[in-house]
C-alpha cells in the first residue's frame, strides 16, 4: 500500500451500494501542483483503458491530490533539458530528434483523446489552478466541475508554445471573440467564466466534494453508458442546486425578505463582463491590428490591464502559431486538431522559443527571454511526418464528440 501511495498517480476504487465501482484517478505530486510527467501519462492512461473494460465500473473521477491544483500544466523540466540536448546534438536539425518531446507529446495527445472519446462517464473535478496540460485533461470529460479556488489558463505565449493540448480545438468553439482573447493574453479566468466558456459543466462548492462523492455511491449505476451519464449529471445538478442555496442564504440579512438573487455559481465573471470589449478588439482583420487594439485600451480594470499587457511580453512567434491555429481549426475533427498540434508542438521544441520561455521563466527566471521574430514560426504548420505515417494516424475520428 505505501508503494502505491508513493506513485504520482493514485488509482483506487470506491464500492456503490448496488455492486457497481467507481474508479477514482488522483494525480499525486502535490508538491509540483500536480504537473503532468510523461510516468503519470502513461498510468492515467493504462488505468482508463483498463476500466474502461470492466464492467463493474460505472464511472471515473478524476482529481488532483491536495487543496491548491488539479494540475498547473506540463512538466516543463524534463522537456528542457531533452531540448537543450537535442539542439546541441547531431541531430539538432531533425524535428523528429528528440525522443523524449515525441513520446512526451504523443502520449499527453493519446490521453486526452481518451479521455475525451472514453466509454463511461468521467467526472474531473478541477479545483485549483488548471493550466495547459490541466486543461487537456478537464476538457474532454464528459462532466467537468469548477470550484470557488478554480483558476484556468492557457498561458503558453509566454514560455514560447503555444495553446496546445487541444487548446486550437476548445477555444476556437468559444462564445464570440473569447477563445481567441484567452490565447493571445494568457488571461486566467474563475469558475463563473469557466461555465460561460463551456469548459466546466458545474460550479459547485469543494467542501461538497466528500458529500457528492456519498452520493454518487448510493446510485443504481448499470451498463448503459448514457444512463450512468444522466445519474451523474443529476447528482451534479443538485448539488449545484445546493451551493446556490447556500450563497443565498449567506448573503442575505435574517431580516431581509427573501427574494431571487444571483447565486455565485451564476455571477458574471470578468471575461464575461468584458465580452463586448473583448469581440470587438479581436475582431479586427490581422493579429497586428488586434495587437495594436490591445496597446490602445485604456481601464482601471486590473484583469484587464493584465491580459492586455501579457502579448508585449509573450513570443512573437508563439502568437502567430495561436492565431494561426485558431483560423485552421475550425474545419478540422478533433482528431485532426490533435495531429496538427503534435507536429507544432515538435518544431516549437526543436527550434521555436521553448526552451528559451522556459529558460526565462523556470530555470534562470530572469524574466528576461530572447524572443526569436514571428517569421521564424511560418512553417510550424507544416508537418514533419510523410503522408500516411503520422504517429497518430490511428485516431479513430468516428468515436468524437461534435
Amino acid at each position: 500500500m505505501g508503494a502505491a501511495l508513493d506513485l504520482p498517480v493514485r488509482a483506487e476504487t470506491l464500492p456503490a451500494a448496488n455492486g457497481r465501482l467507481i474508479g477514482v484517478l488522483t494525480l499525486n505530486a502535490e508538491k509540483t501542483l500536480n504537473a503532468l510527467s510523461l510516468e503519470m501519462t502513461d498510468l492515467l492512461s493504462a488505468q482508463l483503458a483498463a476500466w474502461a473494460g470492466d464492467e463493474r465500473v460505472a464511472m471515473v473521477l478524476l482529481q488532483g491530490a491536495g487543496e491548491k491544483a488539479f494540475c498547473a500544466g506540463g512538466d516543463l523540466q524534463n522537456l528542457y533539458r531533452t531540448m537543450l540536448e537535442h539542439r546541441a546534438s547531431a541531430q539538432r536539425g531533425d524535428v523528429l530528434g528528440n525522443a523524449y518531446a515525441n513520446a512526451f507529446f504523443e502520449r499527453e495527445y493519446r490521453l486526452d483523446y481518451q479521455i475525451h472519446t472514453y466509454p463511461k462517464p468521467i467526472l474531473c473535478w478541477g479545483h485549483g489552478i488548471v493550466m495547459g496540460g490541466g486543461i487537456g485533461l478537464m476538457a474532454g470529460a464528459s462532466h467537468r466541475v469548477a470550484t470557488e479556488k478554480t483558476r484556468l489558463a492557457m498561458p503558453e505565449i509566454g514560455i514560447g508554445l503555444f495553446p496546445d493540448v487541444g487548446g486550437s480545438w476548445f477555444l476556437s468553439r468559444m462564445p464570440g471573440k473569447t477563445g481567441l482573447f484567452l490565447a493571445l493574453t494568457g488571461a486566467a479566468i474563475n469558475a463563473a467564466d469557466a461555465r460561460y466558456i463551456g469548459l466546466a459543466d458545474r460550479v459547485l462548492a469543494h467542501a461538497d466534494k466528500p458529500q457528492v462523492i456519498d452520493t454518487l455511491l448510493r446510485q443504481p449505476w448499470s451498463d448503459d453508458r448514457a444512463a450512468n451519464g444522466a445519474l451523474l449529471g443529476a447528482v451534479l445538478r443538485e448539488a449545484e442546486h445546493g451551493t446556490a442555496q447556500a450563497a443565498h442564504a449567506a448573503d442575505t440579512p435574517a431580516c431581509a425578505a427573501p427574494g431571487p438573487t444571483a447565486p455565485a455559481a451564476q455571477a458574471a465573471g470578468p471575461l464575461r463582463q468584458h465580452r463586448d470589449l473583448i469581440d470587438d478588439l479581436c475582431g479586427r482583420e490581422s493579429l497586428e491590428a488586434v495587437l495594436a487594439a490591445f496597446a490602445a485600451v485604456r481601464t482601471e480594470d486590473p484583469w484587464l490591464q493584465k491580459a492586455l499587457a501579457a502579448p508585449a511580453r509573450g513570443s512573437p512567434g508563439s502568437l502567430a502559431l495561436a492565431w494561426r491555429l485558431l483560423e485552421r481549426a475550425p474545419q478540422l475533427s478533433l482528431a485532426e486538431v490533435f495531429r496538427m498540434e503534435y507536429g507544432v508542438s515538435l518544431r516549437c521544441a526543436a527550434h521555436g522559443d521553448f526552451a528559451e520561455g522556459i529558460r526565462a521563466l523556470l530555470i534562470d527566471k530572469d524574466q528576461r527571454p530572447d524572443w526569436q521574430p514571428a517569421a521564424g514560426a511560418a512553417h510550424f504548420l507544416d508537418t514533419p511526418w510523410p503522408p500516411r505515417q503520422h504517429p497518430l494516424a490511428d485516431l479513430d475520428k468516428q468515436t468524437e464528440k461534435t
